[in-house]
């Protein structure tokens, strides 16, 4: 049923829109937008790195980002990309932790020749082995030229060292060990792709000019014959950990150093407060209105880089702070400075005023970004990727408006705890 405009006028998400799904469990929402002629289309997929819990197997969610564009039979890839390029369409592709998310921008009149290129590729994706090993070794290249990047490395070893279980330890790339064997994995690939690339994982987002008449009956038309699999994998919950950990990577050409602290987090819930609040954290005490942003990076310049990670997940993730400095004698000075901001919050409540500022700039900020269908689309998407609903994006902005001082020195309490802290440092030569 598409929500009245009355129903959202006073939500944070100010769109109209409808969600339906077909028999196999396949979601479609359609957001009917104000652009004329624009439609976005975005494809959930609730399958990530997360997902990889076999031993040997990582990187195979982000692999298939790049499958998905070798073809089918009846529509070989150079055919798909000729149609592309008749529509005019911008199309691209997204892995990461949770989710995989293919989208497209085109004209209205395009709609269903995409939805039934889409729809093909989805259930008839077809690759020979020769195909399969080339695009490994791409995937190869791809971790090799990320992993020269001094950032890039120091997420991996952060991860690494801040998961024991849990299938976020390995970062969406998947471990160089297991890319290096991806090759071997033909048959293993389409097991993968059977398990998960199946219409209950799958959310079909059209915003634009468009209306829930037009849009479901064509995807009734081509995506309801998606026969629904059977496959659920048990993700691996973290154990509590016994005690702080530290790594530290050394780079073996000059760059300038580098700082992560991270504490375990909470996931994404918009039913509670916990990662509402460590958001709200995040934002007050590192972002670049901050007291220490203004002081370590504005005023005394031994910080280049300052920021905040608190993006949303299914399972518990990392709160994290990454600095990079000028000088590697300045580390332990902004290592303390960090911990303080963060024990701060444990001890002494914010002002209300200034709470209610931030949240306020939440808001504000959430709107602005509402300003074309296919940034519509975007957002809707990150969402369903947790929930499979827009109406979570609401449910989540209400969890922020509800927030206290006190709120936040009870989180801080909760989450920003020693055994529960990773800190990890990288330095050239």
């Amino acid at each position: 049923m598409l929500a009245t405009a009355a129903e959202t006028s006073n939500k944070v998400f100010p769109y109209a829109w409808d969600q339906s799904d077909l028999a196999n469990g396949l979601r479609v929402i359609t957001v009917p937008t104000d652009y004329p002629n624009v439609v976005a289309l975005w494809i959930v997929v609730q399958v990530g790195s997360r997902n990889e819990v076999e031993p040997g197997k990582s990187g195979f969610a982000h692999f298939f980002e790049h499958m998905m564009f070798h073809g089918t039979r009846s529509m070989p890839p150079d055919e798909y990309e000729k149609h592309l390029k008749r529509m005019g369409a911008a199309s691209n592709a997204s892995t990461w932790d949770d989710r995989t998310i293919y989208h497209t921008t085109l004209s209205k009149e395009d709609l269903e020749l995409i939805l039934r290129l889409e729809a093909d590729r989805f259930q008839n994706l077809s690759y020979s082995e020769d195909v399969f090993r080339t695009e490994a070794l791409a995937v190869l290249g791809e971790y090799n030229k990320s992993s020269a990047e001094p950032a890039e490395k120091l997420l991996e070893v952060l991860y690494d060292t801040a998961f024991d279980r849990h299938t976020y330890k390995h970062t969406t790339i998947g471990f160089l060990k297991d890319i290096q064997d991806m090759p071997n994995q033909f048959h293993y690939s389409k097991l993968f792709f059977e398990r998960f690339y199946r219409p209950e994982y799958t959310t079909i987002i059209v915003a634009g000019d468009v209306t829930p008449a037009t849009v479901g009956p064509l995807v009734g038309k081509y995506w309801s014959q998606w026969q629904r699999g059977n496959h659920s994998p048990v993700i691996p919950a973290e154990t509590p950990h016994d005690g702080p950990r530290n790594n530290h990577v050394d780079w073996p050409t000059p760059t300038l150093p580098m700082l992560a602290i991270a504490f375990r987090g909470a996931a994404y819930d918009d039913t509670g407060i916990d990662s509402a609040a460590l958001d709200m954290i995040g934002q007050l005490g590192f972002s670049k209105s901050s007291y220490l942003f203004r002081k370590l990076v504005i005023e005394e310049q031994i910080v280049d880089d300052l920021s905040v990670d608190t993006f949303d997940h299914l399972d518990p993730n990392l709160f994290r702070v990454t600095a990079r400095l000028k000088k590697a004698s300045d580390r332990e000075r902004v290592r303390k400075e960090i911990l303080a901001v963060l024990a701060g919050f444990q001890e002494k409540p914010v002002e209300g005023k200034k709470l209610e500022s931030v949240k306020k700039n939440f808001r504000y900020s959430f709107a602005l970004r509402l300003n074309n269908s296919e940034a519509i689309a975007e957002t809707v998407a990150h969402f369903v990727a947790l929930r499979r609903t827009p109406e979570t994006i609401n449910r989540m902005y209400d969890r922020y408006a509800q927030l206290t001082p006190d709120d936040l020195v009870r989180i801080a309490q909760k989450y920003f705890v020693d055994r529960e802290r990773t800190i990890v440092t990288l330095a050239g030569k």
